[in-house]
């Protein structure tokens, strides 16, 4: 029985690392590609929507294939402290895999804007955390003059290894059903997925492991929608927090990643997240973090504008964390138990038996 190595061993050949590279790795990636069979007939329009569900990484999230290289090579050039600014995907994995390393990392996060999930993480990895007063653009920005100044290694998605090992998941879904899809939907916040994705896809088509490349569809909260405003978002404000960036680091090269694909970014709004978030939950069993659902979201919305008309019209949709990331959101919008006497009775009511 083979047994699953992690990303950087199971596609060593298409990222930069050598012998000497100590590989820090949680066995992330190797996530199931899952046919949504039930809302591909709700959708209807011919459409075989596929969910790529990143939450079963090591730490919940996409995070963790960019992470695994952004360590290994922190470990090789010497790091002994990393820093990173997050929305609370990337401080988890952060923190996780500096924990795993054996080196410090201190995060910096926007205060009042991380889903409890996210900061528990952080937290009992052992990482400093520091909250900002202020938004993710402001930690932001103080993470790179830390790194600036001082012997810290930054780990944010300005660090090229991200990128590198995030571009896997791309691998993964040509491995899986033999070619790339003919669209891919993705949630859009500080826009190194999809740029990721996309360095993905074409390098798997350069080498002649996919015939096709797919149109990129990246999806933003409407109130922090900086690229599909072409401008930056001051004060972002969205309940789908890990896409809560009102000034993307990735900006030109997702512009790029649509641009080259034919595609789209485009904003879907709280609400149409949300119906997608449990659309997802009860048609398919997948509870994701809001963020996720950007990506289904997004699909239901170009759906309705007849935009998939094109030859076959398979779809996949990346859902980059788990649902237990965000708890609250989910008691929110699902309502609270029936509290009952321990009576049949009054079980039978409920029940409606």
């Amino acid at each position: 029985m083979a047994y699953w190595k992690g990303v950087i061993e199971e596609y060593r050949p298409y990222l930069p690392v050598t012998e000497k590279t100590p590989v820090i790795t949680l066995k992330e990636g190797d996530t199931p590609l899952i046919h949504a069979r039930n809302i591909s007939r709700k959708l209807g329009n011919g459409l075989e929507v596929h969910l790529k569900f990143e939450g079963l990484n090591p730490t919940g999230s996409f995070k963790d294939r960019g992470m695994t290289m952004a360590m290994s090579k922190a470990v090789e050039d010497g790091a002994k402290v990393v820093v990173c600014a997050s929305t609370g995907n990337t401080s988890a994995a952060a923190a996780a895999y500096a924990a795993h390393a054996g080196i410090s990392c201190a995060v910096f996060l926007p205060h009042g804007s991380i889903a409890l999930g996210k900061l528990a993480q952080s937290l009992i990895y052992g990482a400093k955390v520091i909250a900002i007063e202020g938004s993710f653009d402001k930690a932001l920005k103080l993470t790179r003059e830390l790194a600036d100044k001082h012997p810290v290694t930054m780990v944010n998605s300005n660090n090229p290894y991200r990128i590198e090992g995030q571009k896997t998941a791309a691998f993964e879904i040509v491995d899986t059903i033999g070619d790339a899809p003919e669209y891919h939907a993705i949630p859009v916040g500080n826009a190194g997925n999809i740029t990721a994705y996309w360095k993905g896809y074409k390098e798997y088509h350069q080498k002649g492991k996919a015939r096709q490349l797919p149109r990129m569809c990246g999806f933003q909260a409407a109130g922090s929608a900086p690229i599909v405003e072409g401008r930056v978002v001051e004060d972002p404000h969205t309940l789908a927090t890990a896409i809560k960036i009102g000034n993307p680091f990735s900006w030109k090269s997702a512009e790029a990643a649509r641009d080259e694909s034919k595609g789209v970014i485009e904003a879907v709004t709280d609400d149409q997240i949300l119906e997608a978030y449990q659309m997802l939950a009860a048609l398919e069993g997948i509870f994701c973090e809001p963020a996720s659902a950007a990506s289904l979201a997004g699909v239901i919305k170009k759906n309705k504008e007849k935009y998939f008309t094109e030859g076959k019209r398979r779809i996949v949709c990346t859902l980059t964390g788990h649902g237990l990331k965000d708890p609250d959101r989910a008691v929110a919008v699902s309502g609270k138990p029936a509290v009952v006497k321990p009576e049949m009775d009054e079980i039978l009511k409920v029940l409606k038996l």
